[in-house]
């Protein structure tokens, strides 16, 4: 039904491969029969957790991303490895990155933060139960982990102190499941 705005690839190109990009370039054929080039990066996709202590603060991380050049504030989040399902992938990461565990697991949804240049999905998922324990970064990683009522953190994306996406939806989702508007259905941690 959505022939009149759909584009066909023609050709396809990988222009240049990193450890984490892949950067394609493709030939399209657009609907009117002109064709044209769309460049963007092939993504394994993301997982970004929401974890809820029982308190109510939220588990955040205050990390330098250096295309922003200065350090951001977010929730926990990384890469899917090859293989790994998303479900297994936020655990990992939440542990890997703040050292927590979580007793109960959610997942919201799926949001694509970047789509006119990435097929990147990153999927929205919630922890409680939480329990601490020492985290264990890669090499590589330096962050800090902070607390946040909902509160300060809404206080935050109001004034501009996270732009985050990720962030942003996983407050504006946790919200709507506060009011009762959108449920989770929790599951056991693994």
């Amino acid at each position: 039904r959505d022939a009149h705005l759909r584009e066909v690839t023609v050709r396809s190109e990988q222009v240049w491969q990193g450890r984490f990009l892949d950067v394609r370039r493709d030939t399209v054929a657009l609907p009117n029969g002109a064709q044209t080039t769309r460049e963007y990066i092939v993504h394994n996709g993301a997982v970004v957790v929401v974890p809820i202590l029982d308190d109510g603060r939220l588990v955040m991380e205050r990390q330098y991303r250096y295309p922003m050049g200065r350090v951001m504030l977010e929730f926990p989040a990384g890469k899917i490895d090859d293989g790994e399902s998303p479900f297994v992938c936020g655990v990992r990461e939440l542990e890997e990155e703040t050292g927590y565990r979580a007793a109960e697991w959610a997942r919201a949804g799926l949001l694509h933060n970047a789509m006119a240049y990435s097929d990147e999905g990153i999927e929205i998922w919630f922890a409680r139960g939480l329990s601490r324990g020492k985290a264990r970064l890669d090499a590589e990683e330096f962050l800090e982990i902070v607390t946040h009522s909902e509160a300060e953190i809404e206080a935050l994306c109001a004034s501009g102190g996270i732009t985050d996406a990720k962030s942003l939806i996983g407050l504006l989702w946790l919200q709507k499941y506060r009011a009762g508007l959108w449920p989770l259905v929790w599951q056991a941690a693994p």
